[in-house]
């Protein structure tokens, strides 16, 4: 199967430190993957990476065999992205919001407002469609994200911990559009530390710890009869069950 996102000896520093060193990452095309890690591992940074939001001090990025540092302007037309600390024109309402990232895309005016129709009652913002998004949940938020970064369909679609502080009824409505957008062919890459999620979304899973790669794979051959859970516990390293020390701690004595 050929790769929808490869990457190969992808690096990055911030000052005195590496925050990611040579990750070489595989997505197949058509999979719907995690990218799982502790906090700090250097998820987000390489997300940015791949996606032309922060350029890498070395290595190779290609999303459906293009270089993204080489093309960046054709790539991103193929991509959406829905980043970690989502950010959107809170001064429009959620339907202004779909109209102007269309315009942005140079779909046809007429094609966005149809396709803007069908994301807000997919995602179930018809009834907030004329709100401004500043008075949007979190939850809302997300759904408004995700429609605005799926408009111009996109082939690979990358989200930074989509779930964060999202309520049940919205992170359903979120995975059911996501499974929807992979069952016809295209590409969904997430990052997130909660692998209970991975476990039931994914087919595919690259485990990041300290910068690098340390396993990836179908998931099933990455949890090799155990839990991803246990399986990821097992490649990062447990640092501590925190049994030593806090002697203090819930102690009613002073």
């Amino acid at each position: 199967m050929a790769d929808a996102v490869r990457t190969q000896g992808l690096f990055k520093r911030f000052g005195g430190q590496v925050a990611v060193g040579g990750v070489d990452l595989v997505v197949p095309k058509g999979s719907f993957a995690g990218l799982v890690g502790p906090n700090g591992a250097g998820k987000t940074t390489t997300l940015s990476m791949i996606t032309g939001l922060l350029r890498p001090d070395g290595g190779l990025v290609e999303i459906d065999g293009h270089n993204v540092w080489a093309d960046p302007v054709g790539v991103k037309a193929d991509i959406g992205v829905l980043p970690e600390g989502l950010r959107l024109f809170e001064r429009l309402s959620g339907r202004e919001l779909l109209l102007y990232n269309g315009q942005l895309r140079g779909i046809p005016l007429d094609e966005v407002r149809r396709r803007a129709d069908e994301l807000l009652r997919i995602m179930d913002l018809v009834d907030s469609q004329d709100k401004l998004v500043v008075d949007y949940s979190t939850g809302m938020r997300k759904k408004a994200g995700l429609a605005a970064a799926l408009l111009h369909n996109p082939r690979v679609l990358f989200l930074d911990e989509p779930f964060e502080g999202v309520d049940p009824v919205s992170a359903n409505t979120l995975v059911e559009v996501l499974r929807r957008y992979t069952a016809s062919g295209s590409t969904v890459v997430f990052s997130s530390h909660v692998m209970d999620l991975v476990e039931r979304l994914c087919d595919w899973v690259s485990v990041m710890n300290r910068g690098q790669i340390v396993a990836q794979g179908p998931i099933d051959s990455v949890r090799r009869g155990r839990t991803l859970n246990e399986a990821f516990l097992d490649l990062v390293g447990v640092r501590g069950t925190g049994e030593e020390g806090l002697s203090w701690l819930g102690s009613s004595t002073s």
